[in-house]
């Protein structure tokens, strides 16, 4: 099956989101919150950097639940238009 290419909108929202998981692992390492969450550190990495700009809805929750974040508050600002996530005090 063919992928389509995403759109720039959707590698944006990728990005946003690996900026959310990153900023909320904060010291922690990646080993330490992929195996809570049950992924490769690998995957992680590459959620992390915008490499993995759609992971399944599943993904997501795992490392969000290993992090202690509610998805609510994932969505609010993986969703958030680019420049409310920039203007963010976190």
């Amino acid at each position: 099956m063919v992928r389509r290419a995403l759109t720039p909108e959707a590698r944006d929202r990728g990005r946003r989101l690996g900026t959310v998981l990153r900023r909320a692992r904060g010291d922690r390492s990646i080993t330490q919150i992929a195996s809570a969450a049950g992924v490769s550190p690998e995957t992680l990495r590459k959620i992390e950097t915008g490499r993995l700009a759609t992971p399944s809805f599943a993904i997501v929750a795992a490392v969000a639940t290993s992090l202690d974040l509610s998805l609510d508050a994932v969505a609010a600002e993986a969703f958030a238009p680019a420049t409310a996530v920039a203007d963010s005090p976190h």
